[in-house]
């Protein structure tokens, strides 16, 4: 029979100094370990089957002599009950670090999905919009949350305050929201319906964006005030002016043309061709330049190794609020974006071309798919001729002429 060892006191054991293993007695197996350094630490020895295990109880004084005790003993009831007490701690410990894996909060998830995504989108603006909604409107609710347990009462405290003074915002916000939630039910991080989804769940409990939604229009000018507007601009110096002016012979969004570059322009054949990473569609579009349009070009200076058509003063892109300070100079109570809608006005009170005609010279995206599916063209030439006619509409002709447009 092995000698039992001698139970010491608390007292004996903070005495021990001596480097080794130490039976302090109590409960069998049970040591004090002191290392070369001096430091000390519990140490439970016991056979599982026929495996000896040494297994470790912590340090000492942190550890005091009652608690080490307590602790072999739990360690030797399971021992008696056949579990091995270092593969269970070895399992919690695999199966916490498992878990804290599997977590993460829902701004983890969103800057993950923004990071999987973000290359993919159009533009570095749509991503930037991503960003900045999500840390306005998103994070100071939830940020912070497991996104295993987002729903819908957070979702609905996102949305509730912005939902009728900021419409088209707050249902950005949800779609981002559903979208983030979807990858991470997807990624195993959260299980279950998604609470920000739209169509059988809040759509019961929000009203339809389109019922709150009010829709602003971008100020335009009336059809009738076309001809003098056009008389007064081509009076105004400035590149900024000639910017305005080809923005409302070419029917294009202001960017577009800020960002025109001469290598989109070939003047021999009158087509400026604005590349897909720079349309709101992310699609090519070909703009058939109108007699007017071209003689502006040809008449622009040009700056050496400047690629800009319309330059700022201090060289590099005109500005997004320079062509609105030509309009406020000339006190006009619209905006340049207004003139598409000058352009869709005319093209369909004042002339016979068709629609879908006026929509593709706006690069605008056909609403029915079927109908988008089948144009195949772009029907450039039957859009030259009404971009003439517009031209003309500008000068002040009463009726539609391509002779000029010949005539170049």
């Amino acid at each position: 029979m092995a000698r039992k060892a001698k139970e010491l006191s608390a007292l004996e054991v903070g005495r021990l100094r001596v480097a080794g293993h130490h039976a302090v007695g109590g409960v069998a197996g049970l040591y004090l370990y002191v290392n070369d350094a001096g430091a000390r630490s519990w140490v439970l020895r016991f056979m599982v089957g026929d495996k000896r295990r040494h297994m470790g109880l912590g340090g000492f004084p942190d550890v005091p002599l009652a608690h080490a005790k307590e602790k072999a003993r739990q360690a030797r009831d399971e021992i008696s009950n056949g579990i091995d007490p270092i593969a269970q701690r070895k399992a919690a410990v695999s199966q916490l670090l498992a878990q804290q894996m599997s977590e993460k909060t829902f701004e983890q998830a969103a800057t993950a999905y923004i990071e999987a995504h973000g290359d993919s989108w159009k533009s570095p603006k749509h991503r930037a919009q991503w960003e900045a909604t999500l840390k306005a409107y998103v994070y100071p609710v939830m940020g912070k949350l497991h996104v295993r347990d987002v729903g819908q009462e957070q979702v609905l405290k996102v949305l509730e305050p912005i939902w009728k003074t900021k419409n088209e915002t707050a249902s950005r916000v949800r779609g981002r929201i559903e979208s983030v939630l979807d990858w991470a039910t997807v990624r195993k991080y959260r299980s279950g319906e998604n609470p920000a989804r739209w169509k059988g769940h809040l759509d019961h409990l929000l009203a339809a964006p389109s019922k709150v939604k009010k829709v602003e229009h971008h100020r335009a000018l009336p059809i009738d005030e076309m001809p003098a507007f056009m008389t007064d601009l081509r009076k105004r110096d400035g590149m900024a002016a000639r910017a305005l002016e080809f923005t409302i012979l070419t029917a294009a969004r202001s960017g577009e043309v800020r960002g025109a570059s001469w290598s989109e322009v070939d003047l021999e054949a009158g087509i400026w061709t604005v590349p897909a990473e720079r349309m709101k569609a992310g699609k090519e579009h070909r703009v058939p330049l109108s007699s007017a349009a071209l003689q502006l070009l040809k008449a622009l200076p040009r700056v050496e190794k400047g690629e800009h058509v319309f330059y700022a003063p201090r060289g590099g892109q005109l500005s997004d609020m320079s062509l609105t300070a030509v309009m406020r100079r000339m006190e006009v109570d619209a905006v340049p974006h207004g003139f598409r809608s000058t352009f869709r006005d005319w093209a369909g009170e004042r002339t016979h071309y068709p629609r879908e005609l006026a929509e593709q010279a706006l690069a605008h995206a056909l609403d029915n798919k079927v109908e988008a599916a089948y144009r195949r063209g772009d029907a450039l030439e039957k859009r030259r001729q009404m971009m003439t006619d517009w031209a003309g509409y500008c000068a002040g002709k009463k009726k539609p002429s391509i002779s000029d447009f010949l005539k170049g």
